[in-house]
């Protein structure tokens, strides 16, 4: 059969088995903001951007960058179920957690997650409890944890994102009494920080040039907004990624998901057929952006909710709302088989564990296999990963599965099924984006190590 024809076929079953406008779709150029405006110019702000991305000027302790956990060679996010952030030392599984008084506080809370296609123009809402998304009605453009507080200027959500990272004590920021920074995040005081971080890299001459070449500003005139700008076109440009084999197939080359009896075709069928995964994987880069409880497990430090202090109420933290109570955005599938663990706290390891879920999450619970988590022991740390199991009664962990809606699950699938899914969902790598190493910088203008190794006494 003709691959136009096939491909034409396909599409027309797909019409007839999937559900009303999840029809997959092709990624064009004009889903894509801008990268600069027109007094901009592009390549510098894009490299500008790069070395801000990989300094680690940007930390109070100078010890960590937004490399360290959104790193190229662990396909912008790090391979652990939960960040070790400021203090730790190494990239991705082979991070640690530091040594004496350096050594980090806690786990970050929720799994650190990629950062492809987040140029794109539907990604309007950011983390993975959307506290930060775009309100036209605010001053800032902007409903984020800082309110009004956040400055003017911010170009698009992503940019918005990289104001926030620097103001957490244990991502980027450092506990209170070790720097200014860190003092100024203890005491609430975003603007006070955002500013000193503006002049540690107005104090570095070749920033300056950098700020000018990119924007036209004087070296007095720089500010941690146009530092986020440029943070964003960087990513945006990088990490865009729309060349897999989906999207082959969707651009008319049929042959790029194998025949019709390829376990890849048959994913593609079982995704946006029976398997029902399209009714929240939807749209050109598989999210509806929307909010949902599905019942993943929680591991680590939690977000302070609950009568323990371990538990992570989702949404609800933004909204308020009950109805929010464990409900977390829906993640793009973009490159999924390389950005594991999975869930808001990576409590699964491989994509099939992370479907099994879905099918089941009250197993998925109450069954978790704990020997899936990716994460450097510490035993203080350890006796606080799975707390909230070994509670009497596992109460909070009934309470999250209370929350999960059945409607959203697909049902009876074989495990043949299951690996064909994973098949659909490893067709959705994007050629590109399965090598970045030329991502990474030689060498940024602080001075500071690039690599994840401790800086030389």
């Amino acid at each position: 059969m003709k691959p136009i024809l096939l491909s034409a076929l396909v599409i027309v079953w797909l019409s007839a088995h999937a559900h009303a406008g999840m029809l997959p779709q092709e990624v064009e150029d004009e889903d894509y903001r801008p990268l600069s405006t027109d007094t901009q110019d592009e390549d510098a702000k894009i490299e500008l951007g790069q070395l801000l991305f990989f300094d680690r000027i940007l930390s109070g302790n100078r010890n960590i960058s937004c490399a360290t956990c959104h790193h190229p060679l662990t396909s912008t996010g790090d391979s652990l179920s939960l960040p070790i952030g400021e203090g730790g030392n190494g990239l991705g599984p082979g991070r640690d957690t530091g040594i004496g008084d350096d050594r980090v506080e806690e786990r970050v809370p929720r799994n650190s997650p990629a950062l492809f296609n987040l140029g794109a123009k539907e990604f309007r809402v950011i983390f993975h409890d959307g506290r930060l998304e775009e309100c036209p009605s605010r001053p800032s453009g902007f409903c984020s944890p800082a309110g009004d507080r956040l400055p003017l200027g911010l170009e698009n959500a992503l940019a918005a994102q990289a104001m926030f990272p620097v103001t957490s004590a244990t991502e980027m920021a450092g506990q209170e009494g070790e720097n200014a920074i860190a003092d100024l995040a203890a005491a609430g005081d975003l603007p006070g920080l955002w500013d000193e971080l503006a002049m540690r890299l107005q104090a570095i001459p070749e920033y300056c040039d950098l700020f000018a070449d990119a924007y036209g500003l004087s070296c007095d005139e720089v500010t941690y907004v146009d530092a986020a700008n440029a943070i964003a076109a960087f990513e945006a440009a990088s990490w865009r990624s729309d060349d897999s084999p989906f999207d082959r197939f969707l651009r008319m080359e049929p042959e790029a998901l194998g025949d019709e009896q390829a376990d890849t075709f048959q994913g593609m069928r079982l995704f946006y057929g029976k398997a029902r995964c399209a009714r929240c994987h939807v749209g050109k880069f598989q999210t509806d952006h929307a909010f949902h409880a599905i019942g993943t497990p929680q591991i680590g430090p939690g977000k302070g909710d609950g009568m323990t202090g371990r538990e992570d109420f989702g949404r609800e933290r933004v909204t308020g709302e009950w109805r929010d109570r464990f409900k977390f955005r829906t993640p793009t599938l973009r490159n999924v088989a390389l950005t594991g663990p999975y869930g808001h706290a990576g409590a699964h390891a491989t994509l099939s564990a992370m479907i099994r879920h879905h099918i089941d999450p009250e197993s998925g619970l109450f069954d978790y296999d704990r020997t899936q988590v990716v994460l450097p022991s510490r035993p203080d740390l350890d006796a606080i990963d799975f707390s909230l199991f070994d509670e009497p009664g596992q109460p909070a962990i009934v309470d999250i599965a209370n929350a999960v809606r059945p409607s959203l699950m697909p049902k009876n699938l074989t495990d043949r099924e299951i690996n064909q899914l994973v098949a659909f969902l490893e067709a959705l790598t994007g050629d590109g984006s399965q090598d970045l190493r030329d991502d990474i910088p030689d060498r940024v203008p602080s001075g500071l190590p690039v690599s994840e190794e401790p800086a030389s006494e």
